[in-house]
């Protein structure tokens, strides 16, 4: 299945099943077929953040988010990534992504997504996302949890993501 009917099929799954909080995790199970491999046979480092990409809508959908973005014509935009890859994964093994919001600032939401094979670790990201308005406005993490009358604060990020937070915002 190429990556979008893989998008697509969890986009229309996510509805069906249960809905999370906020701060739960969410996991899909992916196989690598041979057109997700690089030169090298195993899981191509893009496809990783693609079906990272895949996790984050599954988690927006499953916390029951998605619709409401959608009638209101916003989207959630990734504005940076910091992945570290140490295990391959080869064609036609199964594997995991597990993601979830690990927390938010003032303008980011951070997610975390680790993709493990049979238990074992294989890569981590973290990614900050910001919703985005048709007009191209950014929607702050506190009017989306106004929005869905959710009073909670962000957890502290953690060490490294602050530090890669405050980098990025010194450029």
């Amino acid at each position: 299945m190429v990556l979008i009917v893989r998008f697509l099929f969890t986009l229309f799954k996510s509805r069906f099943r249960s809905k999370i909080g906020l701060l739960d995790e969410s996991v899909l199970r992916f196989t690598v077929l041979p057109h997700d491999c690089d030169l090298n046979f195993h899981l191509n480092a893009g496809r990783f953040i693609s079906f990272m990409d895949v996790g984050r809508i599954e988690l927006i959908g499953r916390m029951r988010f998605l619709g409401t973005l959608l009638r209101r014509r916003w989207r959630p935009v990734m504005g940076g990534a910091v992945v570290r890859f140490r295990r391959s994964i080869l064609p036609f093994e199964r594997f995991d992504v597990r993601s979830r919001v690990i927390g938010w600032d003032e303008k980011w939401i951070y997610v975390e997504h680790i993709v493990e094979k049979d238990g074992t670790f294989c890569a981590i990201g973290h990614v900050r996302t910001v919703i985005r308005t048709n007009e191209g406005a950014n929607v702050p993490p506190a009017d989306l949890l106004a929005l869905f009358e959710l009073d909670i604060v962000s957890p502290p990020l953690p060490e490294f993501v602050a530090r890669w937070r405050d980098a990025e915002d010194a450029r």
